[in-house]
């Protein structure tokens, strides 16, 4: 089955995949989604976030303004842009840095969106404030993180050029909100605006993926143009329109069973898995089900996955992989579901942005849930808000007593969850009791509140492999606080077929946050406890492991145990 620049290898699903479509065009469900009809999903308030859909071309009509603007913060001598947002406000400006970078002599893009004291300190060491543009993102313009980063670096910045900071910062915000009003006092540079009919992990084509793009030398116009014209391929009858079959086939292969969704990148495109994470996690995971992406997973042999896989190649033409093809092709030859998008060039990343976008709400179709909301993820905001208020009040966090101490790895969990692990002596005999709690089908999530360095990184993702080579189950790796605007809500609100493994640890310096009682360090170590309590409100099978010293070496015992 091929279409264009896609080609898919579906086996044994070709059929049900083949009913989806015939059902999806005799409803005329594309002309429903275009007008948005919101009995196409769950008849809530669908209708009222598809902004969406259209915003390609209304940005396309102001790149040139966007061009203008980009070009006179250049002559104004910037040359570091730090953007200081978290999920949705974030995620397409970190694909952009990481995967396109700056045009040369154009300024470099920063992306902040950790409350880890460790990573806060290293991205103020590492621009020259005079020479920095801040870019403060938030939607709601209430969003607790971006808040903090924006009051750290606006003390800095005033400490740096007095009177004039507000020169050096800009806010994306919708509308109205209280970040735009902190704009207009402190007499930002500009504001930019975000619509309030796009949810924030639909927004890589506005105001909040755009700006930061045009910042960095991107050319927008052109980067719009391929989304706009994906845009119209997803109008094409339904045989032929390349977002609704590829929500078609994810939708239909979850609902049977094949629900982790394996993304596989040419290289040059490693990042984009963390935007499509938050896509199709955050959108889909709620009421018992969801597509789990399965992100920066090395390719093994086919004999280490389950019957719960579907593999999304997407392969960049001037960035082919051997080992990558070779991988892929393995994987159709013991017939697993494979579907590769062929990229011509990193142009067509605006292209990939709506196709995703538009699957996504066609698997949310077919899944019958609303994949605009994200009902789950205020759980933990509000557990973290009580925790910040009473260490406001009282000084310090309530204090919880692991239910183990292996030397300076300390174990803690619900009374539940240490029940079910049985007899436990030491850090060996817990991962053995958590083992035992894995099922077909399930997912082991390793969620890290600790300084997302590449010696961290490394170390984890050797972890994640161990699980998933010696248990046969897909894993996935989230650094704390960004994912619980992401697969957090999938963690809570999708099937209760995930294994947490929360880890933390104590934090060597700690960084204020200015006119706020608690620091970066409190607030970490807030969010941790309050994903936690969100966590174990909802019955998941979750431990969280602390290291007290050296996180390395705990991380390390952790493989080992497994």
């Amino acid at each position: 089955m091929n279409i264009s620049d896609t080609q898919m290898s579906l086996g044994t699903f070709q059929s049900a995949v083949d009913r989806a479509l015939i059902t999806w065009s005799k409803n005329g469900n594309t002309a429903r989604l275009w007008r948005g009809d919101a009995s196409l999903w769950s008849g809530a308030d669908e209708s009222n976030w598809l902004g969406w859909l259209d915003i390609a071309s209304q940005m396309r009509d102001r790149a040139g303004a966007l061009c203008a603007f980009a070009q006179q913060v250049r002559d104004k001598g910037i040359t570091d842009i730090l953007l200081l947002g978290m999920g949705g406000s974030s995620l397409c400006p970190e694909v952009l840095a990481m995967t396109c970078g700056s045009r040369e002599g154009w300024p470099r893009l920063h992306v902040l969106d950790s409350t880890v004291p460790a990573q806060v300190q290293r991205f103020a060491d590492a621009v020259n404030l005079e020479t920095t543009l801040c870019i403060v993102a938030s939607k709601s313009g209430t969003t607790t993180e971006p808040h903090a980063f924006c009051e750290f670096f606006w003390k800095k910045m005033q400490g740096t050029i007095g009177d004039a900071a507000g020169q050096n910062f800009i806010a994306i915000t919708d509308p109205g909100s209280d970040l735009e009003t902190l704009a207009r006092e402190r007499e930002f540079l500009s504001i930019f605006y975000g619509l309030p009919e796009i949810g924030g992990r639909f927004s890589a084509l506005s105001n909040f993926g755009m700006v930061p793009a045009a910042l960095i030398g991107i050319d927008v116009r052109a980067f719009l143009e391929r989304a706009v014209a994906m845009g119209r391929r997803c109008k094409l009858s339904d045989d032929q329109n390349p977002g609704l079959l590829l929500g078609l086939i994810l939708g239909e292969l979850a609902k049977s069973g094949r629900d982790k969704v394996t993304l596989v990148t040419s290289p040059k495109l490693w990042d984009l898995g963390a935007w499509l994470e938050q896509l199709l996690a955050e959108s889909t995971g709620k009421n018992g089900r969801g597509l789990i992406p399965v992100d920066l997973e090395e390719i093994a042999t086919p004999d280490m996955y389950g019957e719960d896989r579907v593999f999304v190649y997407i392969r960049l033409k001037d960035d082919a992989n051997a080992e990558q093809d070779a991988g892929m092709e393995n994987l159709r030859a013991a017939h697993f579901p494979v579907i590769q998008i062929n990229m011509a060039d990193l142009s067509g990343l605006g292209a990939e942005f709506f196709r995703w976008e538009y699957a996504t709400a066609v698997a949310g179709a077919v899944l019958n849930i609303n994949p605009f909301d994200q009902p789950n993820v205020q759980e933990s905001k509000d557990f973290t808000a009580e925790l910040t208020r009473a260490f406001e009040k009282e000084g310090i966090l309530p204090v919880q007593t692991p239910f183990l101490i292996d030397d300076d790895v300390l174990i803690y969990a619900d009374v539940a969850n240490a029940q079910t692990l049985g007899t436990i002596e030491n850090l060996n005999s817990c991962i053995a009791g958590l083992r035992n709690q894995i099922r077909a089908g399930d997912y082991v999530a390793l969620c890290a509140y600790l300084d997302m360095n590449d010696d961290i990184v490394a170390v984890l993702q050797a972890l994640r492999h161990r699980i998933r080579n010696v248990y046969r189950v897909a894993t996935t790796l989230g650094f704390g606080p960004r994912f619980l605007h992401s697969t957090g809500q999938l963690h809570k609100g999708g099937a209760n077929n995930v294994v947490v493994l929360q880890l933390t640890s104590d934090d060597v310096t700690d960084v204020n946050i200015p006119g706020r009682a608690f620091s970066f360090g409190i607030l970490k170590q807030s969010q941790a406890l309050g994903d936690a309590h969100a966590l174990s409100s909802r019955k998941r099978r979750a431990i969280r492991i602390h290291f007290k010293t050296d996180v390395i070496a705990g991380i390390q015992r952790v493989k080992r145990a497994v």
